[in-house]
């Protein structure tokens, strides 16, 4: 079983870095709206997205959002990390079967152990996708775990796009 390991305040220097990397299914796309309630046909409706700027459909914005949380959850800091604040900016759309790699870079160290990250999304193609800045609350003691295993959610036959 693989174990999650977390970077504490003290052991974090600016510059430090990581990156965690997924890719977007039809099924995640799909679950992600049913959980976010965001049901935009630009996300789910093939011949509607077809006559939009992109000309497919596209990933909801914060599935990127989500997975620069995860990285800060998961990988740096890592377990114990609090979330505080999160800006950002969209540059390109991410489409299905995009594989992103979150790349976080400690921007500065600040008081109340808050540590600030630049966030850079990159898609398969090294174009970046998604900018921003996230600040925590870092953990202080050392934390080492096994990572949960998740329930395999399916939505059994995935609608006609």
């Amino acid at each position: 079983m693989e174990a999650l390991e977390n970077i504490t305040y003290d052991e974090l220097n600016i510059g430090d870095s990581a990156s965690y990397t997924r890719t977007l299914t039809e099924e995640e796309l799909i679950l992600f709206a049913a959980v976010s309630g965001d049901v935009n046909p630009v996300h789910l409706d093939k011949e509607y997205a077809s006559k939009t700027l992109f000309k497919e459909r596209i990933a909801h914005g914060m599935w990127s959002g989500a997975l620069i949380s995860a990285a800060l959850a998961t990988v740096i800091p890592g377990p114990g990390t609090i979330y505080l604040e999160q800006s950002l900016n969209f540059k390109r759309p991410v489409k299905l079967e995009d594989t992103l790699t979150i790349q976080l870079t400690v921007l500065r160290k600040e008081e109340g152990n808050r540590v600030a990250f630049e966030c850079e999304v990159i898609n398969q193609e090294d174009k970046v996708v998604v900018t921003g800045e996230a600040t925590v609350i870092a953990p202080t003691e050392k934390i080492s775990l096994d990572r949960p295993i998740l329930p395999r959610i399916t939505i059994g036959e995935l609608p006609k796009a």
